[in-house]
């Protein structure tokens, strides 16, 4: 196993309501961040507050902030859909959308390369280049 497959936990503080733990949780384990967020507090609420709280301070203090995983491009994302209610994913209709977008935006960058290519200005430049 290399190291670009293991999963590090980090807590993500834009998807978060206070630190982001929950929502870090969640993302390592492939749940709904709010499935996390009901666990966390019924075990608050019904007697382990004084654990709960401990723990959520100390992952907030410990855990580092998860990057930003800013690609080359929105275009190569990955599409998750979710099989189960508790998993992190699309829905399946949502990730057809997802893909429909991206193959139309495809195909406007195809369609803008084919007019470039096949532009006078192009083959000018192509024509003056070979001289």
């Amino acid at each position: 196993m290399s190291n670009s497959d293991r999963k590090t936990l980090y807590r993500i503080p834009k998807q978060g309501k206070v630190a982001g733990v929950c929502a870090g949780i969640a993302d390592f384990f492939g749940f709904e961040t709010w499935l996390v967020r009901v666990v966390t507090a019924s075990v608050f609420l019904l007697g382990g507050a004084g654990m709960v709280f401990i723990i959520y301070i100390a992952l907030w203090v410990i855990l580092d902030i998860k990057p930003n995983e800013e690609s080359e491009s929105s275009l190569h994302k990955d599409i998750e859909v979710k099989k189960k209610i508790w998993q992190a994913g699309e829905p399946a209709q949502q990730a057809l959308q997802d893909v429909n977008k991206q193959f139309r935006a495809l195909e406007l960058r195809l369609r803008n390369l084919e007019r470039h290519v096949t532009s006078d200005s192009y083959d000018l430049k192509r024509q003056i280049d070979n001289l």
